[in-house]
């Protein structure tokens, strides 16, 4: 309202007639007028003062969303330049891995190789190795020597120790090379008669894909196939998983492997006798199977997978693990993962029982562990005794007459 108007009685007074009306007031109707006008300067300070704070609440949230932009240009931006990064980092990456033949370019992209398997598994060995007893890990570096050796191309990184400088340096500048590589490299490696013949079956049924199972049994035979091909790099060593059928893989298809369906105890156990059965002589044969559950299915006398049939899958294991008995020599290690079935570990021990071989229960945490502690088994490790040392005999005194002189001995006769 303009300072020089007033809204009396419901009309609206310009100056001459507000003031002619003021001159006509009481002194009661001035406090009533006093009272009305003072209300309505409260009324439009009070209106000012919410247009005040709703422009100011405009403001800041105007602020707000300003920052908020900024602050997701920034977040976009860091992202976007993360991206990049990690995107030439890959490329680098599979850059590098293919020009090393780790990854093969595939239609539907890279393809691990074994050769990116074999050294993870030699990754995971190194790992596991560190959890191992101090016995463990002198047994998996290898036994004792024959002092027998045999000149031979290098085959793992490890054998550069005994590496035949001469005949390296002679093979490479006779191809024209002026370093040394794996095609020039000769090493002096032990001879040994021993032959060694490896099975490793492992259960890939559906329930292996319950708390990370599959993963650790997959990763603890990586780590168990390198340490035997360190211990003996002739070794002959099959690999096979199983659930309603076998499957003979290498370790690359190994990594790769998925949760199936039901467990083929049966099958598995008649595939191991083929294998073992194929090569009779054999100084050491070893079995590592690695399981969570009781037989599931079994396959019948037309080739058909039977599943649900517990009883029968179970007679048929024990028939195939009596059959699996007979082979010499065996050294037979069942591995269960620890379940809260109590029948479970019964039908595992059955069946280990029947063959002649040894049940591990464990956690799949200390399955690697377990692995390379069965597998280290036949090497003692003896330790020195601490002995008191002997008293230095006493110094034979010459008898007189010889003029305390000592005869020399014979160089002649060797005396």
């Amino acid at each position: 309202m303009p300072l020089a108007t007033l809204a009396l009685d419901g009309r609206t007074l310009g100056p001459s007639a507000l003031g002619e009306a003021l001159a006509r007031l009481s002194p009661t109707q001035e406090t009533e007028l006093s009272q009305r006008v003072g209300e309505q300067i409260r009324a439009r300070e009070s209106d000012l003062r919410r247009q005040a704070e709703a422009k100011r609440r405009d403001a800041e949230a105007q602020r707000r969303r300003l920052e908020a932009e900024k602050e997701a240009a920034l977040a976009r931006d860091r992202a976007d330049v993360e991206r990049k990064v990690r995107e030439a980092e890959d490329r680098r990456i599979d850059r590098e891995l293919r020009e090393r033949g780790m990854v093969t370019p595939t239609q539907q992209g890279l393809e691990v190789t074994y050769a990116l398997v074999e050294r993870f598994a030699r990754l995971l060995l190194e790992q596991e190795e560190r959890t191992a007893p101090a016995e463990v890990r002198f047994a998996l570096r290898g036994g004792a020597s024959t002092g027998l050796y045999e000149k031979a191309r290098l085959r793992q990184p490890d054998e550069v120790a005994r590496l035949d400088v001469p005949s390296s340096l002679l093979a490479a500048r006779l191809v024209g090379q002026r370093h040394l590589d794996e095609s020039t490299s000769y090493i002096y490696r032990e001879a040994t008669s021993e032959t060694v013949q490896v099975v490793l079956a492992l259960d890939r049924s559906g329930s292996m894909a319950e708390d990370g199972k599959l993963e650790a049994a997959k990763k603890a035979l990586l780590a168990l196939y390198v340490a035997i091909h360190r211990k003996y790099p002739t070794a002959s060593i099959d690999v096979l998983v199983f659930d309603n059928v076998v499957q003979v893989m290498d370790l690359a298809e190994l990594w790769g492997c998925s949760p199936g369906a039901f467990t083929n105890t049966a099958e598995a156990l008649r595939t191991i006798l083929h294998l073992f059965g194929g090569t009779p002589a054999v100084s050491r044969r070893e079995c590592f199977l690695i399981t969570d559950g009781l037989p599931e299915a079994y396959t019948d006398r037309d080739g058909m997978v039977r599943a649900g049939q517990l009883d029968a899958a179970m007679d048929r294991a024990l028939s195939r693990a009596r059959e699996l008995a007979k082979i010499r020599p065996l050294r037979f290690s069942m591995v269960l993962l620890k379940s809260p079935h109590p029948e479970y570990e019964a039908a595992a021990r059955a069946i280990t029982r029947t063959v002649g071989g040894e049940l591990v229960v464990t956690d799949p945490s200390r399955l690697g562990v377990e692995l390379l502690v069965r597998w280290a088994h036949d090497t003692e490790v003896v330790e020195r005794p601490t002995t008191t040392p002997e008293p230095t005999p006493a110094r034979r005194v010459l008898p007189s007459g010889t003029g305390g002189r000592r005869r020399r001995p014979d160089r002649r006769m060797g005396g």
